[in-house]
């Protein structure tokens, strides 16, 4: 029974880099990720940043909501790191919405919807190919419709995150959140 699960969770998660987005949201939310001293972005967070500067850049119109707080062994937070990032990189700071106090998925997906016009309804997330699912399952129970842009994760964690996210997004299931 374990094997199946474990078979099944996996197989979850790769289909949570689907749909690709496209331009149509005017909104795009960066989900937050360990900050090292100095405020240096972690391999996953800095892979999630370097598509969404490419998608940014290939669509103006849209705006972006940085998403993460500052965790206990942070020195920053993880949405003023992703700000500078992306200004570093040619990202306008009239495009950057700033969301600091989540500490988990699903309070980025929260705390983000409030900083939204009220008749938001499609965004675009930003994540780790691992994360989507799990992420879209959250933000899908707020209400929204989802579209992804999937950064790949780095090898060198790429096991340990997956055998983790496994866990996360059964938890996800059986809770809801």
């Amino acid at each position: 029974m374990g094997i199946v699960l474990y078979i099944w969770l996996g197989k979850e998660i790769e289909q949570g880099v689907e749909p690709n987005a496209n331009g149509s949201a005017d909104y795009m939310i960066i989900l937050g990720a360990k900050v090292k001293p100095g405020g240096v972005p972690s391999l996953s967070l800095k892979s999630r940043l370097e598509v969404a500067v490419q998608y940014l850049t290939n669509y103006p119109h849209v705006k972006v909501i940085v998403s993460g707080g500052q965790g206990p062994d942070e020195d920053r937070t993880e949405a003023s790191v992703m700000k500078d990032y992306l200004e570093k990189n040619g990202i306008e700071a009239s495009r950057i919405i700033i969301e600091d106090q989540s500490t988990s998925t699903y309070e980025n997906l929260v705390f983000s919807k409030e900083l939204l016009p009220k008749e938001t309804k499609k965004i675009t997330i930003v994540s780790n190919d691992f994360h989507l699912k799990r992420a879209k399952y959250l933000a899908e129970a707020l209400n929204f419709e989802v579209d992804v842009v999937a950064a790949k994760t780095p090898k060198l964690v790429e096991a340990k995150l997956r055998i983790r996210e496994r866990a996360a997004l059964l938890k996800t299931y059986i809770i809801g959140y």
